[in-house]
């Protein structure tokens, strides 16, 4: 149950996340505490057992390991895309709900794809260092404008259509490779294969997700199935590219620039040492995993997953959760509210609903979602559930979690 009372909501924000987080969840009464780095999985266990609510970005890993420790978590907010590093399955299995930004960096990762694009088709790196060095080297060969390129887009999520747009108003042809059926967006073609995708451009940039099947989706293979002289992107995940392959093919003078800015392994904390087999290749453009770092979109980050944890903290409100079931609640004014996670069995609402019955617990609304294994219920009622109703409902066999909101 969370905290009630003269208690308060403890919460930890990990990463540097954006202020506009803490200020929030401060105004709503909880105690907040930040930390600039990621956390490791010693360190974060050992923290976590007074937590209630955890914010972490891409580099923490949320572990089982992690989640034994974690008694008291109630939420955890992913203040970025993905959600990989959290193991999903052994936060559902305590009750425990996450959170992402699906949407609110996309626009900055996709304009720091159009310029990398850009800047390797202009040739833009190879410019700069001889600026650098004194060169003066005003030549036309092998720039090129964008206009009239053929753009490979593999995986036509929120980045890669949004992305998809954006480079046919600059005159780009774009080609899309996707494993769901996606509606292509003005004149994009899809494509039924990756191998067909690749054989057809002159870019190929990545914008998949972290699901482990993707893991080494490209190596030596895909990168010799390209065009000579194509330019290749990930601003995704790290984990799906073989670096060696792509320095060979760079080095070899097959593929023309890469622009990366995810890697396998990246240092936790700013200063760290950065180490990369890509490192010292003029025509590759490497940056530290800042694709959706502007302050706009850190920005919207923090506030939109900062107030989706506010919102289940306060009224059980699940919608747009990754794991739990889905329930857009209307605000929690003047009632009293169980919030039932619980294995998704037949049965259960009956059972709840026989247990208040029987003490006379009067329900005023009720709300029931499913998830999978996952069953949520949200109950109404006019006034404090006795702690012998929530002891008898925190005892169903089917029960995950049961918290009392008021």
């Amino acid at each position: 149950m969370a905290p009630t009372g003269d208690d308060k909501i403890n919460v930890l924000l990990l990463e540097n996340i954006h202020p506009d987080a803490t200020g929030l969840l401060s105004s709503a009464g909880f105690h907040v505490e930040t930390h600039d780095g990621a956390l490791g999985e010693d360190e974060l266990a050992e923290r976590v057992g007074d937590v209630h609510l955890l914010g972490i970005r891409s580099t923490t890993q949320l572990t089982e390991k992690v989640l034994d420790r974690a008694g008291n978590l109630l939420a955890v907010g992913a203040f970025c895309i993905g959600t990989n590093q959290i193991d999903l399955p052994a936060a559902t299995r305590r009750g425990v709900a996450v959170f992402n930004a699906p949407f609110s960096n996309t626009r900055s990762v996709v304009e720091l794809a159009i310029a990398e694009i850009i800047a390797l088709t202009r040739r833009l790196t190879d410019k700069s260092r001889d600026m650098h060095a004194g060169i003066w080297d005003k030549s036309a060969a092998g720039s090129h404008e964008v206009r009239g390129r053929r753009l490979g887009i593999v995986g036509y999520g929120n980045i890669g259509s949004q992305l998809s747009v954006l480079a046919e108003t600059l005159g780009m042809s774009v080609y899309f490779y996707d494993i769901n059926d996606k509606l292509a967006l003005g004149n994009a073609v899809r494509c039924s294969s990756i191998e067909e995708l690749l054989e057809s451009v002159d870019i190929v940039t990545l914008h998949v997700d972290g699901r482990p099947g993707n893991s080494g989706m490209f190596g030596e293979a895909e990168f010799a199935r390209m065009r000579p002289g194509s330019i290749f992107l990930n601003l995704s995940r790290g984990f799906l590219v073989d670096h060696q392959a792509l320095r060979g093919h760079i080095e070899s003078g097959h593929l023309a620039g890469a622009a990366v800015d995810v890697f396998p392994r990246e240092p936790k904390r700013r200063g760290e040492p950065f180490e990369s087999e890509l490192r010292g290749l003029s025509n590759v453009i490497l940056t530290p995993h800042v694709g959706g770092s502007t302050e706009e979109a850190q920005q919207d980050i923090g506030r939109f997953v900062a107030s989706k944890l506010r919102h289940y903290t306060d009224d059980g409100n699940t919608s747009l959760s990754v794991n739990l079931p889905e329930l857009a609640l209307p605000e929690r004014v003047g009632a009293h509210r169980l919030a039932h996670v619980h294995v998704n069995t037949p049965g259960v609402l009956a059972t709840i609903n026989g247990v208040l019955a029987e003490h006379g617990v009067n329900i005023e609304g009720q709300f029931l979602g499913t998830r999978g294994e996952v069953g949520y219920v949200i109950t109404d009622i006019g006034a404090p559930a006795a702690d012998k109703v929530a002891q008898v409902l925190r005892e169903m066999p089917e029960t995950i979690r049961l918290r009392q909101l008021s």
